[in-house]
């Protein structure tokens, strides 16, 4: 009875003493923290796991030492051991984090111009992630190494190691696909976090990039979620792949008679009036005159998609408003014949002077007159069974 108290008064003075040190040590970190944002963010993150691993190794160590021999004690010290694996990986994580957070402290996201930003961001982010399952396979290796039966298993298994990691890449292959996929997007720079990207019709932009999907948001807040292989194999916009800036445009029909000059220079005081224009574009263009009305485009440019999208109907509505108020004339029309009466027969043509050509042969491509017939052996090809009329005039 002695000895085991003396035991448990040793487990619980090292488990004391490691739990004073830890939190002096905190206590000294965060006072630096108030002028180091590093010892501050250090401070916070890795606390617990730091208190945790230093606990869990003092009373293993006490145990081993001052335990004695009781019943259980190997089964009690390999507990300790595994509690002490996973609660240096937990530390490791936690440390990763903090790098992540010093190396995205000074880039900023939340500018006009944060392209590089954003592609610092994708990178450490993913780098992060890679390294945080990296810890966790090693760890569970480790802790499943610390087991005798299976350290003997693993020593069997490495003479057919060959032919599992065939049938490993095998069963996970889409799962590999897209770990790759994942670590290309992010470091060749063809895809970031806050990127503004079209894809499956949808407009939105990247929300979160990880090592197995993609998240994109669209514009109306909801989430589209695909694997990253996707972004490597099929093809996408992406609005803000070297810049955020971008150009737009708004369309609108009118008439013939539409003054396109003064609804240019009422395109120019749109843009110039409103916060929403870059200052880069603003033209307006005849694109397009049939079905009795003309198509004017204006091109118009801004700082992101958001205020593009602002713009352009701005743009639109003002064009709309100015027409109908300065020149309702000039309104889309729709034509159409309502007379009540049967139109008059129409008297036959008059022969027209000899050798011309007549109404019928003007009507025909592949044969008649001109080298109609050269034309329909051309395109008839030498498999077609010739017609009655072509075989006549063939011969």
């Amino acid at each position: 009875m002695t000895s085991l108290l003396r035991a448990l008064l040793t487990v619980v003075s090292a488990a004391g003493a490691a739990i004073v040190l830890v939190e002096t040590l905190h206590w000294a970190v965060e006072r630096l923290g108030r002028r180091s944002p590093l010892l501050h963010d250090l401070a916070r993150t890795a606390h617990r796991p730091f208190l945790a691993t230093v606990t869990i190794f003092a009373v293993q160590q006490a145990v081993r030492a001052a335990g004695g021999n009781f019943p259980g004690r190997a089964a009690v010290l390999h507990a300790l051991v595994l509690l002490v694996i996973a609660a240096v990986a937990w530390l490791v994580a936690a440390l990763a984090l903090v790098l992540e957070d010093v190396a995205l402290a000074r880039w900023r996201v939340d500018v006009p111009d944060n392209m590089k930003a954003r592609r610092v961001k994708t990178q450490v982010v993913m780098l992060r992630r890679v390294t945080v399952v990296a810890v966790v396979v090693l760890t569970l290796g480790v802790m499943m190494m610390t087991f005798p039966a299976v350290r003997a298993l693993g020593a069997s298994l490495l003479a057919s190691a060959g032919l599992i990691s065939v049938i490993a890449a095998v069963a996970a292959q889409s799962t590999l696909s897209n770990l790759i996929a994942g670590l290309q997007l992010a470091f060749s720079d063809s895809l970031r976090i806050d990127d503004v990207v079209v894809v499956e019709g949808e407009w939105g932009r990247i929300e979160e990039l990880t090592l197995t999907y993609v998240a994109v948001q669209i514009w109306d807040d909801r989430r589209l979620i695909l694997p990253t292989s996707y972004f490597t194999t099929k093809p996408f916009q992406n609005w803000t792949r070297t810049g955020s800036a971008v150009l737009g445009t708004a369309e609108i029909d009118v008439d013939w008679s539409a003054p396109v000059e003064p609804m240019r220079a009422e395109l120019r005081a749109v843009c110039e009036g409103t916060e929403l224009w870059d200052g880069r574009v603003c033209v307006l263009q005849v694109t397009d005159a049939v079905g009795g009305m003309i198509r004017l485009r204006a091109l118009v440019s801004a700082h992101d998609a958001g205020s593009l999208w602002d713009l352009r109907c701005l743009v639109r509505e003002r064009l709309v408003a100015w027409v109908f108020e300065h020149r309702r004339d000039a309104l889309p029309r729709l034509r159409a014949d309502v007379a009540p009466g049967e139109h008059a027969p129409v008297p036959p043509a008059a022969p027209g002077p000899a050798g011309a050509a007549g109404p019928d042969e003007d009507s025909r491509v592949f044969s008649g007159a001109g080298d109609g017939d050269e034309r329909a052996v051309a395109f008839s090809g030498p498999d077609e069974p010739a017609t009655p009329a072509s075989s006549g005039m063939r011969q």
